[in-house]
């Protein structure tokens, strides 16, 4: 990847939308050459999917939190299907397999905090594998942040 490739990756990112004549005058480089960057990005695997961006709001989700679970020794074994029971969960927005004192942290989507207490207490809380949980509302959040 060189620099246009760099600038290109970023101006998809504030508008994946915009055509490519616009890019290209942009970028300084002509359509044909953009198309072709978006396409190797595309095959290379760095661009990895082309997505909406819906206000949750819209859609009735009032409540995001993000929930830290550690899971009790020994169930180690159980992560992949704890996992793909959270990658299907409809109130799941993402979730993240990290290290350090939490094993997961959950972005939590509901419509108020009487979803986020029932994804707590009766589907994390009461899981075989999980040891604790910690919450924590979150009151604004920024996305589409510039950068790599």
């Amino acid at each position: 990847m060189d620099a246009a490739d760099l600038r290109l990756i970023d101006e998809l990112r504030s508008d994946a939308r915009q055509p490519l004549s616009r890019l290209a005058a942009t970028l300084g480089l002509a359509a044909s050459t953009v198309h072709a960057r978006i396409s190797r990005l595309v095959s290379r695997g760095v661009i990895r999917r082309f997505t909406v961006d819906v206000d949750p709001a819209a859609l009735g989700y009032r409540t995001e939190a993000l929930v830290s679970v550690r899971i009790r020794p020994g169930a180690r074994a159980q992560l992949t299907r704890f996992a793909e029971e959270l990658r299907t969960h409809p109130d799941v927005a993402q979730y993240f397999y990290v290290a350090g004192a939490e094993d997961f942290v959950i972005h939590f989507r509901g419509r108020d905090s009487a979803d986020l207490r029932s994804f707590v207490t009766d589907h994390l809380s009461t899981h075989s594998i999980v040891a604790a949980t910690n919450t924590s509302l979150i009151f604004e959040r920024t996305d589409g942040l510039r950068g790599v």
